[in-house]
């Protein structure tokens, strides 16, 4: 399987690591370093397998439009184990980060790329840049920047549908929390309201979930592949749904997911979903406003998947001109 340029391949034995929980899976590890860069990330494996997406009781009907449950399989796919840091990101949001450095037989050209245009606001809010991750950017923006990785390294990588970042989220288990029901350990593994002094923090400083995958409670949300719909588990039919994505009809709303730093606990929760909202933009001069930055959401970033299987070339661009409308 193609690496980056850099690329060192490792088994993730998570019980020896004393910044893991207990209850810890072994699974593979890739880390790389991004082309052209000392800037590195780390990817864990997730298992192909089937769960329970949803919340308990969400028959019963909750403000967030979860339940009622459906049983779902989700094939193998790379998740990153944090958050997309600043550092990562700003490689390609400001032009002069960048160079035409990219992996073997790679032939890319940095001055092709579609770039962010020069944000309004300090889309870090001046909460951190250094170890924290990116924040304040589209949906469209976030899903460029994984494009631009994608053409640099010959590696397909995009956002995780809703369920995929579900099924990494609980990690095989199925409470509502993926260390438990109980909130006794929340601060344990997450940063929300109650302990993160209303910022945002360096990612990782919190336990791991059980595959070894950090604040997915918390920090800050993350925005998924689909668009957001209120009857999306109704549209999951009785049979068992394969990879179930919700593609994109509209600009507006998306599915963000795993609650922030300014949240209380009920909006971490793996099954919590939020809908985005244009207000996040509400002090965006531009007209139209921009497609890149959203003025007022430092509470949003995103992390990365890659399938396990790399799809065509063909099957590459229809996926870019599906999720980017064209």
């Amino acid at each position: 399987m193609q690496r980056l340029r850099i690329s060192v391949v490792s088994i993730l034995l998570l019980s020896t690591c004393s910044n893991f929980g207990a209850a810890q899976t072994v699974l593979e590890m890739v880390t790389d370093t991004i082309p052209g860069t000392e800037v590195h990330f780390s990817m864990v494996r997730v298992p192909d397998g089937t769960f329970m997406i949803g919340t308990p009781g969400g028959e019963e009907g909750r403000d967030d439009d979860e339940g009622p449950q459906r049983e779902i399989a989700i094939s193998s796919f790379y998740i990153g184990i944090h958050e997309v840091t600043y550092d990562e990101f700003v490689l390609f949001s400001s032009r002069d980060r960048d160079s035409p450095a990219s992996a073997p037989g790679i032939d890319f050209d940095p001055d092709l790329v579609a770039r962010p245009s020069p944000p309004y606001e300090d889309p870090a809010h001046g909460m951190g840049t250094n170890g924290y991750p990116a924040v304040g950017m589209t949906q469209w923006s976030a899903l460029q920047y994984a494009r631009w990785l994608s053409e640099k390294t010959g590696i397909f990588y995009r956002l995780p549908t809703e369920a995929e970042w579900e099924y990494a989220c609980r990690a095989g288990t199925s409470s509502e929390f993926s260390f438990g029901a109980s909130l006794d350990s929340l601060d344990t593994y997450a940063w929300h309201y109650g302990n993160s002094n209303e910022t945002y923090q360096r990612v990782g400083q919190k336990v791991a979930n059980p595959w070894g995958i950090f604040d997915m409670h918390g920090n800050v949300a993350e925005w998924t592949l689909d668009e957001y719909s209120a009857s999306y588990y109704e549209g999951l039919t009785d049979s068992l749904a394969i990879d179930p994505w919700q593609l994109p009809t509209r600009l507006h709303p998306r599915t963000v997911r795993g609650g922030a730093y300014d949240d209380n606990p009920d909006a971490l929760r793996c099954g919590a979903r939020l809908r985005s909202d244009l207000d996040w933009k509400r002090r965006d001069p531009q007209i139209p406003r921009s497609m890149w930055w959203n003025t007022d959401s430092p509470f949003v970033g995103f992390r990365i998947v890659r399938p396990f299987v790399q799809p065509t070339a063909d099957e590459r661009m229809e996926f870019w001109m599906t999720a980017l409308g064209g």
